[in-house]
């Protein structure tokens, strides 16, 4: 790796770890670049999720304040997670490097589907919980299955798994948004915590990626935390898409 291509690394870190925090769907920032450098899908996808865990602690500790009273709910959610994420895992290492190879493309545009649609989301997010009133309910079982399988989505990609967390919750829990942003940051933290301890055993890992790519999203997630809610959400959005579709591109053709 040159000194060029660790810097371009750093950098999508510390972007992915910012956008993770707000939203999710950094994994979008750091994948198509650890392609650019020349690693293999899956390897980049592995040293991807041990690098950005840093982020996700960093974020959750960024959002630590509106976690307040939410103990129940993590727990049952933090299951689903934890059980989602390393099935996704063991997934990711069972199946062969030529089907997560054929299938990347298309978790990918899924991924920018999700990310295209969330303001949508958002807003009709806003009008259930300005519609409903009383507490918040507790997890249901429909949210548990969404949030099991978007755990074995994280734990085998990760792209948007936060825009899925957070349509999921939001459409199925009656709360404040930036309590429901601060329990995704703690459920995909799960998710890549537990798929990242999985993969230390089973699979092949770019040591030098992952401390570059876990020094930036640490920083990116208190960058989120403090200040990414002031950056246009337009931008982001435009940003992630626009790096997606080169990430598409690159993969349709080699």
């Amino acid at each position: 790796m040159t000194l060029w291509e660790g810097l371009a690394v750093l950098l999508a870190g510390i972007g992915a770890g910012t956008i993770n925090t707000i939203v999710g769907s950094g994994t979008l920032i750091t994948f198509p670049v650890l392609l650019a450098i020349g690693l293999p899908p899956v390897t980049a996808n592995v040293s991807n999720t041990l690098g950005l865990v840093p982020g996700s602690v960093s974020g959750v500790i960024g959002y630590r304040r509106e976690l307040a009273g939410q103990r129940t709910r993590l727990l049952r959610l933090g299951a689903a997670s934890l059980v989602g994420g390393l099935t996704g895992a063991w997934l990711l290492v069972q199946l062969p490097s030529s089907a997560f190879d054929a299938i990347v493309p298309a978790l990918i545009l899924i991924a920018l589907v999700l990310v295209v649609i969330q303001p949508r989301v958002a807003r009709a997010m806003a009008a259930r919980r300005a519609a409903d009133a009383g507490p918040p309910p507790e997890a249901g079982p429909l949210l548990l299955t969404g949030v099991l399988l978007s755990g074995v989505y994280g734990g085998y990609f990760g792209a948007a798994q936060g825009v899925l967390l957070l349509a999921l919750m939001g459409m199925l829990l009656q709360d404040d948004m930036q309590r429901i942003n601060a329990t995704k940051n703690v459920l995909a933290l799960i998710v890549n915590g537990v798929a990242a301890v999985f993969f230390l055993f089973v699979a092949e890992i770019d040591w030098t990626v992952v401390l570059l790519i876990a020094a930036g999203s640490a920083a990116g997630g208190q960058i989120g935390a403090r200040v990414g809610r002031r950056l246009p959400p337009p931008v982001l959005r435009a940003v992630i898409v626009v790096v997606g579709l080169v990430a598409v591109t690159r993969l349709l053709l080699t």
